[in-house]
């Protein structure tokens, strides 16, 4: 998504981890599972019943799976665009309630820092969401956007916390 970015169109979240690149890089898409928070404000399946992961490669899933009476859901939140370990992943991202052509994309920068690796996330397009989409809760422009970057932070912060050396 390129050109101009109209208000509210894109939210970010920076955090840094006591790892270098390489390692954190792994931790947030192989161990995605261990540190991305639970519950409905973070996932799909209900209670602690679900996974969560990342096919490592460019068209790979950003999935979440869970099994309620005996049947399987499988939750394609988005598709790889760019796989470059250790310094980018971006890829789609859908909400559960998004129609077939809605989408926005997230990209994730890992950067050396003296403390270990800065972590960035941009999420972006959410423009080309209409204003009364229910998975806007009824804010828009600029409100909205502080949202998703508070949302990307409570999953950043727990991040960080997987991450620090034990």
């Amino acid at each position: 998504m390129t050109g101009t970015v109209p208000p509210g169109d894109c939210a970010r979240a920076m955090v840094t981890v006591a790892v270098p690149p390489v390692q954190a890089f792994r931790i947030f898409t192989e161990q995605i599972e261990l540190w991305w928070r639970r519950g409905p404000r973070f996932r799909c399946a209900p209670g602690d019943a679900g996974l969560i992961a990342i096919e490592p490669h460019v068209g790979g899933r950003v999935f979440e799976s869970y099994t309620v009476d005996a049947r399987e859901h499988v939750v394609e939140i988005g598709r790889i665009r760019i796989w470059d370990p250790p310094h980018r992943l971006l890829f789609d991202w859908r909400a559960a309630n998004f129609a077939p052509a809605e989408h926005t994309e997230v990209e994730v920068l890992f950067e050396p820092s003296p403390a270990g690796t800065r972590v960035t996330v941009t999420h972006r397009g959410w423009a080309a969401i209409r204003a009364d989409h229910p998975v806007r809760h009824g804010r828009v422009g600029p409100e909205f956007s502080r949202e998703i970057g508070l949302w990307w932070g409570a999953l950043l912060s727990a991040l960080r916390v997987h991450a620090a050396p034990r």
